[in-house]
């Protein structure tokens, strides 16, 4: 650490002049600098900035300005030690309260805190009814609440935690608070302002576009062999994050992966806090390193180089998509956004929202996050122009994604769907039963297998009328179908 406080040498000085002598930048981007001012001068602000924008430090500097302690709330617990490193090497003054402290490391960062020694502290927000008396007798220069779409009930990532957090402007009304997330929607952005009583907040709003960023997404057939591909022939010896949707496959891919000759070290929430941490190094600190990993890993993830993320399942939402995308990329080189997905995705995870807890409320705000993530995956148009809108930003086509580079086919599919819906209709309505996609697809292509023969659906009137359409374009007429929301 700095012989002396940087906050003692900088809370006189330009925001500029902070920025070059601490961070060693020599400008700020976009409106890091309005921000910066906005909070420096005691208001609040709510700021959405893509992944690698440099949103920490629109609160980081002021801290070191504005008198007092900032006190950061983040649901990061894995990742405040590396942010509180990082900060000690710059010379600032920070620490972190969570779970991880015992009692007597606890009691010490609390003495530092009331004693004014500490420029930046990071809270877990399960922790924030414990310290907030603290707070009274603490002298605080702001309040910075990191992912604030996790306030949000509807949103991807709700914590339940942060709805008290309406209790900072309430309690200690002459602190400014910043508000800072990476993905929200119009309407999320709406309950964001509403549950942290943010309505007099300036609002930051940047372009969610990463044009570094190509996004791709391929047929889920092979998916493994088609990554391998990807990584081979793209990728070969960068770095990369590989999403799975459960452990097991994490496990398993992480193993295939290896066997292949790529280095691949998995992270999920099954392995023990000290091999978590030990890969999640590994990844930070080496070259070309592959993590495979589910949702658990990458939120506040530092490293710039990663050239490719992909995923091996349908993600739940496009926040959450878009928000595990943006972490390639974060050096403004060409990176890539791999997806693959198929209809057993679909069927996988419309069976999670219905054997699922929560009300008939939240499964509909799940199904509707799902809805516009088949839409993504199925567009025929820019991929990033259907990506952009989502988050109520228009553009226009961007000539980098894999609908721009090689425009898929198209065809007039009225008579293929009225074949298809008529024979879900006949088999619900004569047999009083439900089947799966592949199910209607073999009584269309007139197979003769047990199962069709067994109940008798080789007697269906649409029985074999749909050979002159291949198996893989029914799949994706009924993907194009759920997508549309008529199945």
């Amino acid at each position: 650490m700095a012989a002396a406080p940087v906050a003692a040498l900088v809370s006189a000085a330009a925001p500029l002049e902070v920025l070059q002598r601490v961070w060693g930048y020599e400008s700020f981007r976009g409106e890091q600098a309005d921000i910066v001012q906005t909070v420096i001068d005691g208001g609040d602000a709510l700021v959405l900035m893509p992944t690698g924008g440099g949103k920490s430090l629109c609160y980081q500097l002021p801290a070191l300005i504005r008198e007092g302690t900032a006190v950061v709330v983040s649901p990061l617990i894995a990742l405040m030690q590396d942010q509180v490193d990082a900060l000690e090497q710059l010379g600032v003054r920070a620490a972190f309260l969570n779970s991880s402290l015992d009692l007597d490391q606890r009691r010490f960062i609390e003495q530092q805190l009331v004693a004014g020694e500490l420029d930046l502290l990071y809270i877990a927000p399960e922790r924030l009814q414990q310290v907030a008396p603290l707070f009274d007798r603490t002298k605080l220069s702001l309040f910075a609440i990191d992912e604030a779409h996790c306030v949000a009930q509807w949103g991807h990532d709700f914590r339940p935690e942060y709805l008290q957090l309406d209790e900072l402007g309430r309690r200690w009304p002459e602190v400014p608070r910043i508000a800072l997330t990476a993905t929200a929607t119009v309407d999320t952005r709406s309950e964001i302002v509403e549950r942290l009583g943010l309505g007099e907040a300036r609002q930051f709003v940047s372009s969610f576009d990463r044009p570094n960023i190509q996004y791709r997404i391929a047929p889920g057939a092979q998916a493994r062999q088609a990554l391998l591909k990807v990584i081979r022939d793209e990728h070969d010896g960068q770095a990369g994050i590989v999403y799975c949707l459960s452990r097991k496959s994490v496990e398993q891919t992480s193993a295939w992966l290896n066997e292949q000759g790529v280095e691949a070290l998995p992270y999920h929430a099954g392995l023990s806090g000290e091999q978590r941490r030990r890969n999640q190094q590994r990844f930070l600190r080496e070259e070309g390193i592959v993590v495979v990993a589910t949702i658990a890993f990458g939120m506040g993830i530092d490293k710039p180089d990663v050239r490719f993320v992909a995923h091996l399942n349908l993600p739940k939402s496009v926040e959450g998509y878009y928000q595990e995308t943006g972490r390639a990329g974060r050096d403004g080189a060409a990176s890539t956004a791999w997806l693959a997905y198929g209809l057993q995705d679909v069927v996988q995870q419309r069976r999670m929202i219905d054997q699922g807890g929560g009300s008939p409320v939240r499964k509909r705000a799940q199904s509707q996050h799902l809805d516009a993530m088949l839409a993504l995956c199925e567009t025929v148009e820019c991929r990033r122009v259907q990506l952009l809108r989502y988050f109520g930003q228009e553009s226009t086509a961007c000539g980098n994604c894999d609908t721009c580079l090689e425009p898929p086919p198209t065809f007039d599919a009225t008579v293929a769907v009225q074949k298809l819906l008529s024979t879900i209709v006949r088999l619900a309505r004569d047999y009083n039963q439900t089947f799966g996609a592949g199910h209607h697809i073999d009584v269309l292509l007139g197979r003769r297998t047990e199962r069709v023969e067994s109940r008798g659906h080789d007697q269906l009137s649409t029985f074999g009328i749909g050979r002159d359409v291949s198996e893989p374009t029914w799949r994706s007429i009924v993907r194009q179908l759920l997508a549309s929301g008529i199945l």
